[in-house]
């Protein structure tokens, strides 16, 4: 999996809980996926049951190299 060195050095600093899984799960099957009309990044949704949440996952453009990753309170599916 491809990450940038922001998603390296300072999310999973913040997020150390996040499993690499939880992210080839939201690419690979989101239940939500929309493009970020400002940048061209691209927004994952996920459910995840052990954190009783939806994750959101931001990838480049490229749709495959992951920048961010957090549990997103608001989102709705």
């Amino acid at each position: 999996m491809e990450t940038t060195a922001y998603f390296r050095n300072d999310v999973m600093a913040k997020r150390p809980y996040i499993r690499e899984e939880w992210l080839l799960l939201a690419l690979s099957a989101p239940v939500r996926r929309e493009v970020q009309t400002e940048d061209g990044r691209i927004r994952h949704w996920v459910w995840i049951e052990e954190l009783k949440r939806y994750l959101r996952v931001v990838t480049l453009e490229d749709g495959v190299t992951v920048h961010n990753a957090f549990p997103d309170r608001r989102f709705s599916p």
